[in-house]
């Protein structure tokens, strides 16, 4: 069928040329013709040819013209230049300008038959190679996002099936879950892939310079403004801007943002021309916005708008399944970034890693991995992390660590490790027995007195 033969478009002022070419690639290609370039580009917009066999050397506008027109419309379309004056300069400055091919007249077809099927073919490699450069950089945006718990499996589901939509996207989850790496998990699976990924981070900036930020102010709009400048909106045409800790945005500031999500515009800061924009936009917080609307800090209708589509990413606690996978992760990727040799943890140590509580979550820990890999001493671990209770929180194993344990004296170090088994276990009577000292000292087979001063020289709390 003709529609589904390659379509090449021949531009020439001369229809013997087009002719030619029909009567002679006709049976293998559909071929187009135009008389002249300004016909021809009218063409380009409207059958979106695969090829173009272009004249260089036409009255009105000649062939060179044509083709950075050509290119400034679709880079993609391959351009042979077909010329009878076939001078060194010619051929250079149509290859520099974007042909993929020159081939002088007079020709014989089946010469230019084989630099089509050529320029088709380099196409077809070119094409593929781009498809495997973004699979690979899919791929390396989802070894980011390292675990397979079922919560982390349901995220990823989610973020497959919003990527390539124009839908809004907000992000929940306290500091260190990894909310810019899904934030750019859906730029990179989305069709904006090859556009820019902006990142803003709505708490770094002051509140009186964010207006301009987002928005770009005119020349002569306040104070210091000596030229124009573009805001972070218009930097990501055609892309993605990331607005991270959405919740401190500025009330008066979220009705201009509003005006972007519905409309897609806006007035630079000191402008009155409005600037059209096509951004996706993608928010992130780790604040309560339930609470921010319930006090005014945020606005109603912005609420309901960025929750076209939400992501809870779960803290690592509740989601220890994946620790030993960040663990070996974070391992590789710092013995090789610093040149040294593998390493694998101890079983104690991952135990000890498995079993805390993570209030900085993966960030936490990836820094954490990073000093062992350097200093090359798990003990950093024990160093490292200290007890995080807070007065809600209850009592867990985990609520307890072996802080700042230093020298070697075996005395001393084995005094800590039973100090460390004592708060283990008393911690986990106490919560057995729902915080009943009494009940608990029975369990621990020790008298309440002891178990009343142990409890105070380890400040255990409820």
């Amino acid at each position: 069928m003709e529609d589904d033969k390659v379509k090449i478009l021949v531009i020439d002022d001369d229809p013997k040329v087009s002719w030619i070419l029909s009567e002679g690639l006709g049976d293998n290609y559909h071929i187009l013709s135009a008389k002249d370039g300004l016909e021809g580009l009218q063409m380009v917009t409207k059958v979106h040819p695969n090829l173009i066999l272009l004249d260089i050397k036409m009255p009105g506008m000649e062939g060179l013209e044509v083709l950075d027109r050509i290119k400034s419309m679709d880079q993609i379309t391959e351009v042979i230049i077909l010329s009878g004056h076939g001078e060194t300069k010619n051929v250079v400055e149509s290859i520099k300008r974007g042909a993929s091919e020159f081939i002088n007249k007079p020709f014989d077809v089946k010469e230019v038959e084989i630099h089509i099927q050529s320029v088709l073919e380099k196409n077809r490699l070119r094409q593929e190679l781009d498809h495997l450069k973004t699979e690979l950089k899919t791929k390396s945006q989802y070894d980011k996002l390292i675990g397979d718990s079922p919560s982390m499996m349901q995220i990823k589901a989610v973020i497959e099936q919003v990527a390539d939509s124009e839908l809004t996207i907000l992000i929940r989850g306290e500091s260190g879950t990894g909310k810019e790496i899904v934030a750019r998990m859906l730029h990179t699976l989305s069709s904006r892939r090859n556009g820019p990924f902006v990142k803003v981070n709505c708490a770094a900036i002051p509140h009186e310079l964010l207006e301009a930020e987002l928005f770009g102010y005119e020349k002569g709009a306040f104070t210091g403004a000596h030229k124009t400048k573009l805001g972070r909106f218009e930097v990501a045409n055609k892309g993605t801007i990331f607005l991270d800790e959405i919740g401190d945005m500025p009330l008066e500031l979220q009705s201009k943002l509003l005006q972007v999500l519905e409309q897609y515009e806006f007035v630079r800061v000191g402008g009155i021309k409005t600037i059209k924009v096509d951004t996706r936009i993608v928010c992130a917080t780790n604040r309560d916005l339930e609470k921010a609307l319930k006090d005014g800090t945020i606005r109603e209708d912005l609420f309901y708008r960025l929750n076209e589509v939400t992501l809870n990413l779960p803290p690592l606690r509740e989601r220890r399944e994946d620790i030993v996978l960040l663990i070996e992760h974070f391992l590789q990727k710092y013995y090789a970034m610093y040149n040294k040799q593998y390493r694998p943890l101890s079983p104690t140590t991952i135990e000890f890693l498995q079993n805390f509580d993570w209030p900085g979550n993966v960030r936490q820990m990836e820094n954490l991995i990073k000093q062992i890999v350097v200093r090359e001493d798990e003990n950093v671990v024990r160093d490292s992390i200290k007890p995080h209770t807070s007065e809600n929180s209850p009592v867990t194993p985990s609520t307890y660590t072996v802080a700042n344990q230093k020298g070697f004296s075996l005395k001393e170090r084995v005094g800590a490790a039973v100090a460390s088994e004592e708060k283990v276990l008393i911690a986990q009577a106490l919560n057995k027995t729902n915080w009943n000292r009494r009940k608990a000292a029975q369990l621990l087979e020790i008298s309440y007195r002891s178990l009343l001063y142990k409890i105070k020289e380890y400040e255990i709390g409820q």
